[in-house]
């Protein structure tokens, strides 16, 4: 293993966290970042050791590269962070559509920039996607835009970060997220929708995130998790 830390970009809840901690446990130093200073600091608490915090926005991508000025040498880059948009043409939100456009896209990409000369000659990086892009629906109309965006991004960085590898994940919904299971009426359909007969957990997309990081030859791949609902 390169000497360098591992950084989880939205690191202060469900996926993200569970990610943190996977880390941990196997040694590695981690940086984590959110949003709000108070999630940040639970979240550190919670992980205890071998991890520390900062708090910026994606959506405000000019003070990030300040943010991560003392971060480094880095061997993983995990960008987990999402916004929620319900958004359609009907009803459209410019100010929703504008934030969310910015926080995965420019957020995403001011990231790896301001690491750019600190990632390892071994490292990886792997976006958050989502199943939006595969299967719209109404109100989708920006967060479908925004993931298939996150699809050319990993293109666009594979070519651009050589030999670094870039991954894309796209989850379908996750049983066990603190989002998803308090949506109990969600949760049913999607599994009757699921060939698997249940719903992906929070430790399984770990496991394919942690994978698409940790596999040497895996690179430019958008891994769909989703127990194959897309399929339907």
């Amino acid at each position: 293993m390169s000497k360098g830390c591992v950084v989880v970009v939205g690191g202060t809840r469900a996926i993200g966290l569970e990610l943190v901690k996977h880390y941990v446990a196997e040694g590695s130093e981690v940086v984590l970042t959110g949003q709000s200073p108070d999630n940040v600091a639970a979240a550190v608490k919670a992980v205890g050791h071998r991890v520390r915090g900062l708090t910026f926005d994606l959506a405000a991508p000019e003070a990030i590269a300040a943010a991560l000025a003392d971060v480094g040498p880095v061997r993983r880059l995990a960008l987990v962070a999402i916004d929620r948009d319900q958004n359609s043409v009907n009803d459209y939100s410019i100010e929703r559509a504008i934030r969310l456009v910015t926080l995965k896209l420019v957020g995403y990409t001011t990231v790896v920039a301001a690491l750019r000369e600190r990632l390892t000659h071994d490292a990886a990086v792997v976006l958050f996607g989502g199943m939006a892009k595969e299967r719209p629906y109404p109100g989708s109309t920006t967060v479908t835009t925004v993931n298939g965006g996150v699809v050319g991004l990993t293109r666009t960085l594979v070519e651009e970060l050589r030999p670094i590898r870039v991954n894309s994940i796209h989850p379908g919904v996750v049983g066990n997220s603190p989002y998803w299971s308090e949506k109990p009426a969600t949760i049913a359909r999607y599994t009757s929708e699921t060939p698997l007969g249940r719903l992906a957990t929070m430790a399984e997309i770990v496991d394919a995130v942690v994978f698409l990081l940790e596999n040497t030859a895996v690179n430019g791949v958008d891994l769909i998790v989703d127990g194959g609902w897309h399929c339907r």
